[in-house]
């Protein structure tokens, strides 16, 4: 696990993507990327008006929204994205042959190679998926863009562990500039061979165990003790009648706090 700063890792990291996001996270002092399955655009919105302030990265699910259109849903994010200063990870979950996942990547009705910053990729099908979303990402836009391997999940009885997630990592190896880290639970190494990989951590809750269809929930010393660089936070932001403005600088305070814990023990190491 990396204990350098975040200001320090993205002054040399090799991904544009990567680097931004580590810079954003420094200048605005958050870890925390919120997850937003909600049904509607005005939902969408009006939660990320209120937590835009608090987070550096926003995960999306836009195949759960009923009303979903590109100048609708897609314009005003990317809208807010600029005006709160974070970026989109859109968690697609790609699994299929290149060539497929290039077509779902960059067609039809999502398009999220256009406006996705970020998006994610099982590694069950081979490193023949991180080439079709590089090519797909390549022939869409100027923009740069990053993909994160889904290594390891907070979903009990998950499959993602053991020999899956050591061919996972040995897939992320094929590309040093578009893969620029994991959804896992715990560090993936790699600093040895020049990777700086970002660890992204799903199930973090400060109130809640479980939500009876099988997430786990670890708190965010936890998570970030263990390797995690960005906290992802779903329901415990904005479920059960929360507070999303009260829960996001809360649940901010909990990733930084953990994060310069990480930093301080860093420095007593050497």
């Amino acid at each position: 696990m990396s204990n350098l700063t975040y200001e320090a890792r993205a002054q040399k990291h090799t991904s544009p993507v990567a680097a931004k996001l580590l810079r954003l996270m420094h200048e605005k002092e958050t870890n925390l990327c919120a997850s937003l399955d909600v049904k509607t655009t005005k939902e969408l919105l009006e939660l990320v008006e209120i937590l835009g302030p608090h987070i550096c990265l926003l995960k999306t699910h836009v195949d759960i929204l009923d009303d979903f259109t590109m100048d609708g849903t897609v314009k005003p994010l990317k809208d807010l994205a600029q005006k709160h200063q974070f970026m989109i990870f859109e968690d697609r979950k790609f699994a299929d042959i290149g060539n497929t996942v290039k077509l779902q990547y960059s067609s039809g009705v999502y398009k999220i190679a256009q406006w996705a910053d970020i998006t994610n990729a099982h590694g069950v099908t081979g490193p023949g998926i991180v080439e079709g979303l590089k090519q797909a990402a390549q022939e869409t836009t100027q923009e740069p863009r990053g993909l994160l391997m889904l290594a390891e999940l907070s979903s009990k009885g998950s499959l993602a562990h053991g020999r899956y997630t050591e061919e996972t990592v040995k897939i992320a190896k094929s590309d040093k500039d578009f893969v620029i880290g994991f959804i896992a639970q715990n560090d993936m190494g790699g600093r040895d061979e020049g990777f700086d990989w970002l660890i992204m951590t799903p199930g973090v809750g400060l109130d809640d165990k479980g939500d009876g269809l099988g997430q786990q929930y670890r708190t965010a010393d936890e998570v970030v003790s263990k390797g995690a660089d960005i906290i992802i936070v779903g329901r415990g932001l904005f479920a059960k009648g929360r507070d999303a403005s009260v829960q996001s600088a809360r649940y901010r305070k909990a990733g930084w706090d953990a994060y310069l814990k990480r930093c301080e023990a860093g420095k007593s190491d050497i």
